[in-house]
């Protein structure tokens, strides 16, 4: 029964499975949820989606199964037959109400009108004193304040129904091609982790310490071990100024998610093209450089190597000797990209601009060639995909 849910599902690129459905279909059969539309979406959402990335997506083809259920005016009359109305509504009312309807003219009258503005109305309708809709003074629809009607659909003491949850589509800032803030940079940055026991022994060692006891005949023995810790090693490169001033907020949340993901984390700023040095305080850059070639030294060939910067420039800055804009470089800018290309394992670069963008700027396929391709939006896939490759 749920296929047509199924099919919206796939239909709107959430990455749901057959095995995703039949568990929800065992679910109704055992009434985890029943007779209750929240409920239902809140199982159908927990089992048929498994990364909160999709949320948003869930929610268009939730809402888009279920869309026919608001939409009374163009079923009505066949969900309501004019017997089954009239019966009803005689089995339901008081004295006092049927005193009132026949200040319309009697229920014959208002079943008339009510016919006739059905087939006038052409579209949903909130408020107002006329037209079918919820909240207003008509005598018809739901939700509002005229004791003299027909009520339509299911606004008065439900309104907020799952509808509602589904329509305010709450994780919108999770689609794979939307830019991050820092709580899912942080979720993309753990696809790149290693973990392992190193340092000090400070933490304590519960199983450690159960057996050293059971040997000891009860007598107890702490055993203490070191802390579990990512043991990735990470070395930042930040283009700043000029056209990334643009994207200076973004590469904030960048920066602050991998100072929490990652202990060891080096980072140094550079303007446009690595040269023959960087800087790590952009207020005394003229003052206190580090030589590029020192930290080529510096750093064993373990650490992962992310350039983050927008790779806007003019093609010389990359070409040419004596190319930066700000100081004369007696290397070109595409040699030091090279050497810590060679020196290093892995190397990408996360560029904030959108991917359709880049076939526009010369400086940027430059840029591509000299790391081999491994250039990645600043998006939640992008950088996903940027932690997956490094992780390899």
């Amino acid at each position: 029964m749920l296929l047509n849910l199924f099919n919206e599902m796939r239909a709107a690129k959430v990455p749901v499975s057959v095995r995703e459905l039949l568990d929800l279909l065992n679910a109704l059969q055992q009434r985890v949820v029943f007779a209750d539309m929240d409920e239902f979406y809140f199982l159908a959402r927990t089992i048929l989606v498994k990364d909160e990335r999709h949320f948003d997506k869930f929610d268009r083809a939730f809402s888009a199964y279920f869309q026919g259920l608001e939409n009374l005016d163009r079923h009505l009359e066949a969900l309501i037959p004019e017997d089954w109305l009239r019966k009803e509504f005689e089995r339901s009312l008081t004295d006092e109400e049927r005193a009132q309807i026949q200040s319309l003219g009697g229920l014959d009258k208002l079943i008339e009108e009510f016919k006739k503005r059905l087939e006038e109305q052409k579209k949903r309708h909130a408020g107002g004193n006329k037209w079918i809709g919820t909240g207003g003074t008509s005598p018809f629809g739901s939700g509002g304040y005229n004791p003299e009607g027909i009520r339509v659909g299911d606004a008065g003491e439900r309104r907020g129904k799952a509808v509602k949850v589904w329509e305010q589509r709450e994780y919108r800032n999770l689609d794979d091609q939307v830019e991050l803030g820092t709580r899912n940079i942080k979720l993309a940055l753990r696809r790149l982790r290693k973990f392992a026991r190193q340092g000090a022994a400070e933490e304590l060692d519960i199983d450690g310490t159960i057996d050293h006891t059971a040997r000891d005949a009860g007598l107890l023995n702490i055993q203490m071990r070191p802390e579990r810790r990512n043991t990735v090693k990470l070395l930042l490169l930040f283009d700043i100024g000029g056209s990334m001033d643009a994207h200076v907020r973004i590469c904030e949340e960048l920066f602050s998610a991998c100072k929490t993901e990652f202990k060891h984390l080096e980072y140094y700023y550079f303007h446009n093209c690595v040269y023959e040095s960087v800087w790590k305080n952009n207020l005394r850059r003229n003052a206190e450089r580090f030589a590029t070639v020192d930290l080529l030294h510096k750093y064993g060939d373990d650490y992962k190597v992310v350039f983050v910067g927008d790779a806007a420039m003019a093609p010389y800055e990359i070409t040419q000797p004596g190319g930066s804009v700000e100081h004369w470089n007696e290397e070109a800018g595409y040699v030091w990209v090279r050497r810590i290309k060679e020196k290093f394992k892995k190397v990408v670069w996360i560029n904030p601009y959108p991917k359709q963008a880049w076939e526009h700027t010369t400086s940027t396929h430059l840029i591509r060639e000299l790391i081999e391709d491994k250039m990645y939006p600043l998006t939640l896939q992008g950088l996903e995909d940027a932690m997956k490759y490094l992780a390899k």
